[in-house]
């Protein structure tokens, strides 16, 4: 019995030392405002964490056919690494974005590759916070049509 407990202990343990060193998904569903083609819509934002380097926003359709895509950064500064932008049809679109970004700046405008449909059903974006001091960044990603 008491073999056995020990044995629990240290298996919590263990599992409460990994734990922290396990990134977290933060995951936010939204659906795109909708609005006329050659005016950025706004898709959805989501909460940049210290605590992950991952986040997504998952589109809720009806999907729309865009372009391209920016997004804004406000209240903290980011280092947006990359985003992978999966459509509707499941196809995938890697973007290697490297750019940081101050606390109220914007990305570039980023051309989505491929003809025909790109309706976006998620976006996953990888970032480095910029600093623990300047408090969380959310991210806001647009599109135009």
């Amino acid at each position: 019995m008491q073999s056995m407990n020990r044995r629990q202990a240290l298996l919590t343990a263990a599992v409460t030392a990994w734990m922290p060193a396990t990134p977290a998904l933060a995951q936010n569903v939204v659906q795109p405002h909708p609005g006329s083609p050659g005016e950025w819509r706004l898709i959805g934002t989501t909460q940049a964490s210290h605590s992950a380097d991952h986040d997504s926003i998952i589109v809720k359709g009806p999907f729309d056919n865009f372009r391209k895509v920016r997004f804004r950064v406000t209240g903290a500064p980011l280092n947006m690494q990359r985003m992978v932008i999966t459509y509707e049809n499941g196809a995938a679109d890697n973007i290697e974005v490297r750019q940081k970004i101050p606390q109220g700046g914007e990305s570039r405008v980023i051309d989505l590759r491929g003809v025909g449909s790109r309706h976006i059903r998620r976006i996953d974006f990888w970032y480095d916070t910029a600093g623990w001091l300047n408090g969380k960044a959310s991210v806001t990603v647009f599109g135009m049509k």
